[in-house]
């Protein structure tokens, strides 16, 4: 479902003489559906940059970034947002949204956007709201106006209302308690069952060795390994 070949990846520093800076090369790696790989390395590895790689928000230098069918590194712009929509979810650690939009609605959001009745999509943000303790009273109001932790769950919710058939996580366990992190690895646990391929970088061994099927160190990954 997610599969990469020979990937690599710089960036050029325009305000530095245009200075190229090579940051991967030869990334390959394949994850099926219901697996859950988990991206290891010191921090500077390549991580995030993979899973931006990945969800389009850099652009592959060379190689092949397969999600399905579309291969990302060559997709056109409405092709790439149509794949966030339908199929690649990412739950990342920041939650970006309109203000003044109620909670219920941000997490609905996916949903409605595949077409999902209201009613029905409604009641799935609800039943996630519930699920991840975040209190009735605050689904009216907008979720900018929430603590961190709070943020991190309406966000979680919200990357999780769609069935998406390949998922990028960031983190998604950091900083949680004990309650709630364990009702995020059952929701990787739901969305594996289902079928779906998710990438993930998780700092927190143990969630990382209860979610994730095995491990890539994208160590491996920079030039000077590669070569």
């Amino acid at each position: 479902m997610i599969e990469l070949e020979n990937v690599s990846k710089s960036f050029t520093l325009h305000n530095q003489g245009s200075a190229v800076i090579p940051v991967m090369a030869g990334a390959s790696l394949r994850v099926k559906p219901g697996e859950c790989v988990a991206l290891t390395g010191a921090s500077g590895a390549g991580k995030s940059t993979l899973m931006r790689v990945i969800y389009g928000n850099y652009l592959a230098a060379s190689g092949r970034v397969m999600v399905g069918d579309l291969d990302v590194a060559q997709a056109e712009p409405r092709e790439i947002l149509a794949l966030r929509r339908e199929t690649l979810g990412y739950v990342s650690q920041f939650l970006r949204v309109v203000p003044r939009v109620p909670t219920l609605e941000v997490v609905a959001d996916p949903l409605l956007a595949v077409g999902v009745e209201k009613e029905a999509a409604l009641d799935k943000a609800a039943d996630l709201l519930s699920r991840l303790n975040i209190p009735k009273r605050l689904w009216s109001l907008s979720p900018t106006t929430f603590s961190g932790g709070e943020q991190q769950r309406v966000n979680i919710a919200r990357g999780f209302a769609h069935e998406y058939p390949a998922m990028l996580l960031d983190e998604p366990t950091a900083s949680l308690d004990a309650t709630n992190r364990a009702t995020v690895l059952s929701l990787i646990e739901e969305a594996k069952a289902r079928g779906a391929a998710i990438v993930g970088i998780f700092h927190d061994v143990e969630a990382r060795e209860r979610a994730c099927d095995r491990e890539i160190d994208v160590s491996v990954f920079t030039p000077e390994m590669a070569a």
